[in-house]
């Protein structure tokens, strides 16, 4: 059993009018959150309204970098020049850099977001370009990425510290990876589902698999994405849940 979690969502990604206040309802009961800054979605005035929220609430600021792929958001694989994709990653983790300096605080950690997050967790040549985007710009940051995978062992490699993360509406395959968003059941938005898979993954440090398998998974962050639906709810939820079974949840 965890004795401490610490609890993130995606957030800054305001694809509808009603973005801003589903982030203001969902910050209170969170730890940290990953900004989108410019990949997928986000700019420079969401990156600030949501620093400054997160900072309202003393939640811990990350830069949530993806493919340059606005029209996709970020969640199709982009076939680009190496170089590209590093300079693009810079500068996006950059910009929610300086704004939250401008601001008064500091960058937490790095999560990359969508399929960016899929490929480097298997693919090393994928996770020492994110490693190596973070190092060049000098950050001693924190890496939030999937517990075992190649982005674990090349922020390890790089002296950076790393924080498993377990998703408490995603459902996984048998070799632990995400199942893919293009196939059947691959969202939990059921409030019984999530709290189930959240108390396997946090109190019994196992997760069900979509194959009907139980597998072991270290859980250090969960993440709850802000497009699931009834988000707002299940993060409030989560948080209670969580501090009924004993568990502290605190940033790290």
């Amino acid at each position: 059993m965890k004795t401490q979690i610490d609890l993130n969502c995606d957030l800054g990604e305001w694809r509808s009018d009603n973005g801003p206040m589903l982030d203001r309802a969902i910050m209170p009961f969170i730890t940290s959150c990953n900004i989108a800054c410019g990949g997928h979605i986000g700019s420079e005035f969401s990156m600030r309204k949501t620093v400054l929220l997160a900072k309202k609430h003393k939640v811990k600021i990350g830069a949530h970098p993806s493919f340059p792929d606005r029209s996709g958001f970020g969640r199709r694989v982009m076939e680009i020049d190496p170089t590209r994709l590093k300079n693009s990653l810079k500068d996006q983790i950059l910009a929610l850099k300086t704004i939250a300096e401008d601001e008064g605080e500091q960058l937490h950690h790095i999560k990359p977001h969508g399929a960016l997050y899929n490929e480097a967790s298997k693919e090393k040549e994928v996770a020492d370009l994110v490693i190596e985007s973070v190092k060049e710009l000098g950050l001693k940051v924190m890496i939030f990425g999937q517990p075992d995978s190649e982005l674990e062992r090349s922020a390890l490699y790089s002296g950076l510290v790393f924080c498993a993360e377990v998703f408490g509406d995603r459902v996984y395959e048998s070799d632990l990876s995400l199942r893919s968003r293009e196939f059947e059941g691959s969202i939990l938005t059921d409030r019984s589902e999530v709290l189930a898979q959240v108390f396997e993954m946090v109190i019994e440090e196992e997760v069900s698999t979509y194959g009907g398998e139980r597998k072991k998974i270290n859980a250090q962050t969960i993440c709850l994405h802000s497009d699931t639906k009834g988000a707002d709810i299940l993060a409030k939820e989560i948080n209670q849940f969580l501090r009924k079974h004993g568990v502290n949840v605190l940033a790290f």
